[in-house]
């Protein structure tokens, strides 16, 4: 398992499909993955430390996590079968639950806990971009610090 940071999300043109986008920490692997709308705006909102008015699905799995005392200490991105992605979430009691990595990922982010993402995972879906690329990557960072989780569409959740 190597361990993942969130780079951001952003919308893939001319599709109009979010995709979030990970790098392999101590690596130059970066790791692409297509999600629906509503996860990139929980995704961005917890990036950029909004806190809506009523709580988000993901913000409520936090809190009831909390309310019940366990405490989620991984994220595993684990497979990719036909172009999907699976993930668990590994809690501090051993349990694993399965989970879309998307719910995964915004999860994560609202709890401090570390992604990682398995060698298989990252030799079959991992693009390599090498420190010549870096300045393609940097403004990649930069279109994400100039977007907004409404950029993504209304979500009704």
């Amino acid at each position: 398992m190597n361990e993942l940071d969130v780079v951001g999300v952003r919308v893939e043109m001319p599709t109009n499909q979010p995709i979030v986008l990970l790098r392999e920490v101590g690596g130059d692997r970066y790791l692409p993955i297509w999600i629906g709308p509503g996860e990139a705006t929980a995704i961005a909102f917890a990036q950029q430390g909004m806190t809506p008015a009523r709580p988000l699905t993901h913000d409520l799995f936090k809190d009831v996590l909390e309310a019940v005392g366990q405490e989620l200490t991984a994220v595993r991105i684990v497979d990719l079968r036909e172009g999907v992605f699976y993930a668990e979430l590994v809690f501090a009691s051993g349990v694993e639950v399965s989970a879309r990595p998307s719910d995964a990922i915004a999860l994560a982010l609202r709890t401090g806990t570390p992604i990682y993402g398995s060698d298989d995972v990252l030799d079959d879906a991992g693009i390599a971009i090498p420190d010549e690329q870096e300045d393609e990557v940097e403004k990649f960072r930069e279109f994400l610090d100039q977007i907004s989780p409404e950029d993504f569409g209304s979500s009704s959740q």
